[in-house]
């Protein structure tokens, strides 16, 4: 049963996010059908606003609107399953609970981003034998500049919108919840109440209260760690939102909540390594936007190898030609698609497009292809036409290389400062060994102080004993 409702959780986030990208695509078919035909797709359509840039906001709304429906699912579903494992104590119940709802609410906020990162437009094929779903749907693309942009867009909306509607929630909440409380008491009751009694009938916490506020920045913690090379503001809108959610938790807890019970906790228990592990997983994640999602190794690799000889033609190192390179020729006769067949008097003499071609209905489709095929593959009538060419494993190569280097120079600083900088300083585990060696002195001492009490009662005993004995009886 419990196999069944996680598979079906997952099955369900798969769901949304293949729901997410009909979304787009349909968008997209609508804009290509209802705008002129000299519309090459990067022409606004208001001021500042262009179809892909309006297909990615109204996306990622949508986006983050199912997340949030889809966390108050998977909440009662965690908090469920832990229910049925019966935990002996407290602290493995909140263990318990804590890796489950950090699964869940992982795979339902980071999904979208991990595909749109790492996997939007890396299997859409090329111009003439395009990437199908199911034989029929085409496959999701990347504009022209790729899609970091879009990735920041989607980080940007899901996780200010989460701060934003946590604050609200955590302020409106308590607070509507204890005005209608006051509203069903009887008028004027309160001015003769005493205020421990007021109090009483605040909100009351509960067990949970602060597994939320742990979750909530663990969640915010995986958002400016894991996709921080497509967002570098987000460390910073993050200290702003904390500094607030600060002030916010206080006038929460001190107004609208009873007084806690204090609890003794060793640690924070399964954050611990949840917040190591995310550590160690954003180092692969920005590592591998870096240099798969970003431009930067296709440029680095052009400037210093394929802008001059042996396969560029220029004298010093350049970006001159950088782009030209990145465009792969195609034959418009090698469309499979049916609806070019009858179309070569559209075209007429043309037998190849490349970007920036505007003519008529057709070759706007034909700029559509272009625009998004950025690859590097052999040209028609070459031996291995439309086969990777030479930059393309160049580039492949030096992507995997960025990526082992930067993890290994990562990890290396991270071992070499945690064992500069450890956890407890030499100070505090002298005190500490020190208030281990006068707790042990301080039971050594009572024990033997015991074991004399005791002996010494033990002794008075058998010398009465010893007398009673010894004493002549009287007859």
């Amino acid at each position: 049963m419990l196999l069944f409702l996680l598979c079906f959780q997952i099955l369900l986030i798969i769901a949304s996010v293949i729901g997410i990208i009909v979304y787009r695509l349909s968008v997209m078919i609508a804009f290509s059908r209802k705008l002129p035909n000299a519309f090459n797709g990067t022409d606004p359509i208001q001021k500042l606003l262009t179809p892909q840039t309006a297909t990615t906001i109204t996306a990622s709304i949508i986006s983050f609107i199912i997340i949030m429906i889809l966390n108050m699912i998977y909440e009662k579903v965690a908090i469920m399953i832990t229910n049925f494992e019966l935990p002996r104590t407290q602290t493995d119940y909140e263990n318990s609970l804590t890796m489950k709802m950090f699964l869940f609410q992982f795979v339902n906020y980071y999904s979208s981003c991990f595909y749109i990162a790492f996997f939007k437009g890396k299997f859409v094929g090329y111009p003439g034998d395009p990437v199908y779903w199911l034989g029929k749907y085409r496959n999701e693309e990347c504009e022209p500049g790729g899609c970091l942009l879009e990735l920041t867009t989607q980080l940007t909306i899901i996780m200010g919108g989460k701060a934003i509607w946590n604050n609200i929630q955590e302020v409106l909440l308590p607070w509507v919840m204890n005005l209608i409380g006051r509203c069903g008491t009887v008028s004027g009751a309160e001015k003769i109440t005493p205020r421990w009694e007021q109090d009483y009938h605040l909100q009351l916490m509960g067990k949970l209260g602060l597994f939320y506020e742990y979750l909530e920045m663990i969640i915010q913690f995986g958002f400016v760690t894991l996709f921080v090379a497509s967002f570098p503001l987000a460390p910073l809108l993050a200290l702003v939102n904390n500094i607030l959610e600060i002030r916010v938790d206080a006038w929460k807890m001190t107004t609208q909540y009873r007084r806690m019970v204090p609890e003794k906790a060793q640690d924070i228990g399964a954050w611990q390594p949840i917040m190591q592990g995310i550590a160690i997983l954003a180092v692969v994640t920005n590592a591998m936007i870096i240099a798969f999602t970003s431009d930067m190794i296709p440029r680095l690799v052009y400037y210093w190898s394929f802008s001059v000889p042996p396969y560029g033609d220029h004298v010093h190192h350049t970006m001159a030609g950088y782009i030209n390179n990145t465009l792969s020729v195609f034959s418009i006769s090698d469309f499979k698609d049916k609806s070019y067949e009858n179309s070569d008097a559209e075209f007429g003499n043309l037998t190849t497009c490349r970007q920036y071609l505007i003519k008529k209905h057709y070759l706007l489709t034909c700029l559509h292809f272009v625009s998004r095929y950025r690859d590097f593959r052999y040209p028609p009538g070459h031996p291995q036409q439309y086969k990777h060419n030479i930059y393309y494993w160049h580039v492949i190569a030096a992507k995997l290389a960025f990526i082992i280097v930067m993890e290994h120079f990562i990890y290396s600083v991270k071992f070499f400062i945690s064992y500069a900088i450890p956890d407890v300083s030499k100070s505090t585990k002298s005190k500490i060994k020190r208030e281990k060696y006068l707790t042990q002195k301080l039971l050594h001492e009572n024990h033997l102080k015991d074991m004399t009490k005791n002996w010494g009662v033990i002794a008075e005993r058998m010398v009465g004993v010893i007398d009673n004995n010894l004493r002549p009886k009287l007859e």
